[in-house]
């Protein structure tokens, strides 16, 4: 009988130190004053880079559940009469949030840290890599701030 307690105990503290984290336990904040990124995994910051934000449509403000993920698609939108159209093909480790709004890789810039999205939030490439290997369709992803306007 005191094996079978002991084992038990064992069995249960093994399981207590392997379970995996869930993705509850990570979380996303995006403050679009700083035009930062923190990502936590178990209130530890685990990533912290610059992005850039909407200058064209405001990037969405709340806390919204990823919704899709693609390793690559093309998007295409803006006005053309406004001059804000664009068309890009291939772009990188997309992560939906909000209804076409996203968290992506951007090849066509490196100016991170300025407003340059249609609303989407950009990320450097490689970033954009580490983001979609850690963010799960559960992980909550929080918006806050006002974008700057210079």
């Amino acid at each position: 009988m005191k094996f079978l307690v002991i084992f038990v105990n064992l069995t249960l503290l093994i399981l207590f130190f392997t379970t995996p984290v869930s993705a509850a336990d990570k979380r996303i904040q995006v403050d679009l004053t700083k035009q930062i990124l923190y990502a936590y995994d178990n209130n530890q910051l685990t990533y912290s880079f610059p992005i850039s934000s909407g200058k064209w449509f405001p990037t969405p403000v709340g806390t919204f559940k990823p919704w899709a993920k693609l390793s690559s698609t093309r998007m295409v939108g803006g006005n053309i009469a406004l001059g804000t159209h664009y068309d890009l093909p291939g772009v990188p480790y997309v992560v939906y949030f909000y209804q076409g709004y996203a968290i992506h890789g951007a090849y066509w810039h490196s100016n991170f840290g300025h407003p340059m999205s249609h609303g989407c939030v950009n990320v450097s490439v490689d970033n954009a890599a580490l983001l979609y290997k850690f963010i799960d369709l559960d992980t909550p992803i929080t918006i806050s701030g006002t974008t700057p306007t210079s």
